[in-house]
């Protein structure tokens, strides 16, 4: 026992002061995450929306989301950190509690997306300002507590979502609205970040993340893992309510079993995984998600999903802090914000074009094929990641506009 209380006490100690209060930020806004978990299953119940056309309206979220996140890298590096959090909460606020008064399938569209551009700005000035206040030999465990609080957010948020969406749905868009106010005002009292590094004319080039080869390819790796994680917005709701039966309130429970594992494991898990090769690990998870998934219609039952969720969450635990500390660290202080910008934007095309993509298909063979399509994509991102990880060994010194790496080179296998 006592062996188990130090490793958690290892797993959370030496991280700075900022690093808890941007946490803290990231808790609050999280805790009232319950829109986009339900909004599939809003359009469809409470708008009169086939699954195909939610689709839509999630994929036009995601294009807005890719906008956001490219445009929210460039302004953090630019602006700084703070400015960029604050503005994207504030605005994602008023965002939530618009939407939920929309009828028209037009006005629900336009809204998703500029919901979907000013609310995930909020992602790379919220990595870069974590990276920005945590020593590089601490930037995985600081970027792993930030997924520890979005997590344990996670846990009140879609649970209390599914109960509120039971009595009425209008509740989760007052509740997500309101939360990311509230956010948005912790962060202005609280936060004591520095302002963003000039440039000067003495200074190299800031690097260029659309100038870096093996990056470039990482981000069409990460764009094909996220095309997993956003059928949980789409098709993973489907498939729990069609195929296994389950209420709301109940995928809400499904949700919430994924968030408290990363909640209880993710933090020492990935303390004791710090001398690994980043992608690597990363590689290994991408398998056990895509694996968990592929799982899901091959049984029936709560009992049964609630196994699959195990499994698809020690991938997510073994891919997603591992991803985002090479991106993060891939840039220096002046060009962080854009890699991570770059990264999220990865995430956010995807999220433009996998709710819709999985929606028909779904809806067109089934759910059979669907998932197990998921489970070969994940086969195919294992064997990308091992592959690239070489690549990754050493960061770049110079990544400026006219020694890029090109794309295939970076398939390449390393010089002996």
């Amino acid at each position: 026992m006592r062996g188990v209380v130090n490793a958690y006490r290892e797993a959370y100690s030496g991280l700075p002061r900022a690093t808890w209060v941007l946490a803290a930020v990231c808790f609050v806004n999280r805790c009232g995450t319950m829109v986009l978990p339900f909004l599939m299953l809003y359009l469809t119940s409470q708008r009169g929306l086939s699954a195909a056309a939610g689709g839509v309206v999630l994929s036009l979220y995601g294009v807005g989301a890719g906008v956001g996140a490219f445009s929210g890298g460039v302004l953090t590096d630019r602006l700084g950190a703070k400015r960029v959090q604050v503005a994207s909460l504030g605005l994602a606020g008023g965002g939530f509690l618009l939407l939920g008064q929309l009828r028209a399938p037009l006005a629900l569209q336009i809204a998703a997306f500029v919901l979907g551009a000013v609310n995930e700005s909020f992602r790379p000035a919220n990595g870069a300002a974590f990276a920005a206040a945590a020593p590089p030999e601490r930037l995985t465990q600081a970027l792993t507590l930030r997924r520890l609080a979005l997590n344990l957010g996670m846990t009140c948020g879609p649970m209390l979502g599914g109960f509120l969406a039971a009595r009425d749905y209008s509740w989760l868009f007052v509740v997500d609205g309101g939360t990311s106010l509230l956010a948005a005002a912790v962060l202005a009292v609280f936060d004591r970040s520095p302002a963003p590094l000039r440039a000067s004319s003495t200074m190299a080039p800031a690097r260029s993340p659309w100038r870096d080869g093996p990056f470039l390819v990482l981000l069409l790796l990460a764009a094909g893992h996220a095309a997993v994680l956003y059928q949980f917005f789409s098709t993973y709701p489907l498939a729990l309510h069609e195929l296994h039966g389950l209420p709301e309130p109940q995928i809400g429970s499904i949700y919430a079993i994924n968030t408290l594992l990363i909640v209880v494991l993710e933090m020492v898990l990935v303390r004791r995984l710090a001398g690994a090769a980043p992608l690597r690990v990363a590689a290994w998870g991408t398998l056990l998600f895509g694996t968990g998934f592929a799982l899901l219609p091959l049984g029936r039952g709560y009992p049964f999903v609630a196994a699959t969720v195990v499994v698809w969450t020690f991938g997510e635990m073994l891919s997603m802090p591992f991803l985002e500390t090479v991106a993060a660290s891939r840039g220096d202080e002046r060009s962080r914000g854009r890699y991570l910008g770059a990264y999220n934007f990865a995430y956010s095309i995807a999220f433009a074009g996998a709710p819709a993509l999985g929606a028909w298909l779904y809806q067109r063979f089934g759910a059979v094929p669907l998932f197990a399509g998921i489970g070969v994509l994940g086969v195919t991102l294992w064997l990308g990641l091992r592959t690239l990880s070489p690549r990754f060994a050493k960061r770049p010194t110079t990544i400026a506009d006219d020694d890029a790496t090109p794309v295939v080179a970076a398939l390449a296998p390393p010089a002996s």
